[in-house]
């Protein structure tokens, strides 16, 4: 347990469960063993800058991974986008402290004997209160010219992908593969034609109707029970009619081989 302090001022410590990462071989790339301590009990004002200035004197920081639950993977990619898929830090979480080298982490181990350790200093420190939220609404505040940049960027490359797979499928279409079979893709069916609006509005308005008709005609359900009976007591009517007829045409019949 690493007793941690935000302040000078504050009385009471915060703990720091931290420990040795171990895992298989080859197990977990992102966090090589021997050279990654794993934190436990990361309170969310503590950020990645703030455990990479928290740990810097046991030795090189060379990354800090924070997430919300303990988990083996592969590197994660670095996010691409500023302003899609952000996620804010909501309670404690774990963090993955990767040094340069195997020392740093007997040494962040070894910090346990010492005193509280300060989070905010002089030289990194960590705002809070009316700072933070000013920090926070300023973040928030998109650019257009950077989104729009963003967006074109991203709609050029899902253009060029998009290019590049019809031009594949074309290149596919009627070449059989190794068992024989031909791909068959829908590029040569006739496409349908774009809705205009009036035409959508005439749908919305005959679903409109077909669905008022529906609920006026079985708008109780001893009215649908009872219409179900009624075409049941048809049906066997019109059974029972049948019969007759069939019977009667038997016996009408001239021609009687037996």
């Amino acid at each position: 347990a690493l007793a941690v302090k935000f302040a000078e001022r504050q009385r009471s410590p915060h703990c720091l469960l931290v420990k040795e990462h171990q895992v298989r071989e080859g197990a977990d790339t992102a966090h090589p063993p021997r050279r990654t301590l794993f934190v436990l009990n990361v309170p969310p004002y503590c950020g990645p800058d703030s455990l990479s200035s928290l740990f810097s004197r046991c030795g090189h920081v060379q990354s800090v991974d924070i997430c919300d639950k303990p988990g083996v993977g592969e590197k994660k990619d670095e996010p691409t986008s500023r302003f899609f898929n952000r996620k804010t830090a909501k309670g404690f979480q774990v963090a993955y402290v990767v040094f340069r080298k195997p020392a740093g982490v007997q040494a962040a181990k070894a910090l346990s004997q010492e005193g509280p350790l300060l989070i905010s200093t002089e030289s990194h420190p960590v705002k809070t209160g009316i700072s933070k939220w000013i920090a926070s609404y300023e973040a928030s505040v998109v650019d257009p010219k950077e989104l729009k940049a963003e967006v074109d960027a991203y709609m050029q490359d899902y253009d060029k992908k998009m290019a590049e797979e019809e031009a594949k499928a074309a290149k596919e279409e009627g070449v059989p593969d190794e068992e024989g079979w031909v791909k068959v893709t829908r590029k040569g069916r006739k496409p349908g034609l774009p809705r205009t609006e009036a035409a959508n509005l005439r749908v919305l308005e005959r679903e409109k109707q077909k669905r008022a008709r529906k609920e006026l005609l079985n708008f109780y359900a001893w009215q649908h029970r009872e219409t179900k009976r009624e075409h049941i007591a048809q049906l066997r009517k019109k059974f029972e009619e049948d019969k007759q007829r069939i019977a009667l045409m038997r016996a009408q019949r001239k021609f009687r081989p037996y």
